[in-house]
């Protein structure tokens, strides 16, 4: 079974074809035949040995990517969430090892397996599960109600367009920023108000709602230099663990989606929404195994709006 992975940590061209062994699905779990992989940024931290303390417990090869999407091809005794062999479906993968999205071939609990949106391609349908489950926990930790403010960085992102999406859907009223060729994007992912990115955002954000915001969601990792957003007693999310000091009764908290790992009904909820046209799912470019290390340059590259598949 061929996979993409790295045999020693470095840049982009340390990706390179693997074979591995056949897997099989065992009881309460399904075999996916995967088509697509999304590639994300914490796939380039798999590859360039800055988890290498977590990774030192397997051996390389070490495969990356938190997404799939293809057909189910053997179910587990015990499965009981209606998926079936020969189903369309997406999830969302914890790597582990060469336990990673970028494989032929997967096995996961049944819990993380959900049908695909409805005439959705696989390359479209493995965009969604762990930018949508991020998106999801970072608003049900915010805690907001509709009627409320959010204010999103890093909007043109699929995280932030995600965050845009779903908050819109329960009924927030959402700013977001963004640069001058992103302004458009963000405005039609439904952001009621778009102001210039920058490290000023927060400056920007206070102007229209000057005594902050309820809320914050920081997808542009700009931590401290976005709190100022914020209104005394509101919330403040991270995508990257950044815990917050503690001022004006701001609550913290880090957005760390392998807690929602297997949280079957919250990805099958974003299927819906999908179904439904309240999300939107965007891809960027395709690639071939052979070609995953270019994709990583072009992610790293910066600038990239939706995401980038490895095909098999």
């Amino acid at each position: 079974m061929r996979a993409v992975g790295v045999n020693v940590h470095g840049g982009p061209e340390a990706l390179e074809v693997v074979d591995l062994p056949e897997v099989h699905a065992g009881p309460g779990q399904v075999r996916v035949h995967v088509y697509a992989a999304a590639v994300n940024p914490t796939d380039t931290l798999a590859r360039n040995g800055a988890r290498a303390e977590q990774q030192k417990a397997d051996p390389p090869p070490y495969v990356p990517g938190m997404d799939v999407a293809g057909i189910v091809d053997e179910v587990g005794d015990g499965v009981s969430t209606g998926v079936r062999i020969g189903d369309a479906v997406m999830a969302m993968v914890v790597p582990q090892g060469s336990h990673g999205a970028y494989r032929e071939q997967i096995v996961l609990d049944a819990r993380a397996v959900v049908p695909a949106p409805a005439g959705t391609t696989h390359v479209e349908a493995c965009t969604l599960p762990m930018n949508g489950l991020t998106a999801r926990l970072s608003l049900d930790l915010l805690g907001l109600a509709s009627g409320q403010t959010l204010a999103v960085t890093g909007a043109a992102g699929a995280y932030g367009g995600y965050v845009i999406q779903l908050a819109k859907a329960e009924g927030l009223t959402v700013i977001a920023d963004a640069s001058e060729a992103d302004h458009e994007l963000v405005a039609a992912l439904g952001a009621d108000i778009v102001v210039r990115r920058g490290d000023d955002v927060a400056t920007r954000i206070r102007a229209h709602f000057p005594d902050g915001v309820d809320g914050l969601a920081d997808g542009a990792v700009q931590n401290e230099r976005v709190i100022a957003a914020v209104r005394d007693g509101g919330a403040f999310t991270a995508v990257r663990g950044y815990p917050g000091e503690a001022q004006r009764g701001i609550t913290f908290t880090a957005t760390w989606v392998r807690t929602y790992d297997g949280e079957f009904e919250k990805l099958d909820r974003l299927r819906q929404l999908v179904e439904a046209g309240a999300v939107t799912l965007r891809v960027a470019d395709t690639y071939p195994p052979e070609q995953a290390g270019e994709a990583h340059r072009r992610l790293e590259a910066g600038g990239t709006r939706g995401r980038l598949v490895i095909t098999f």
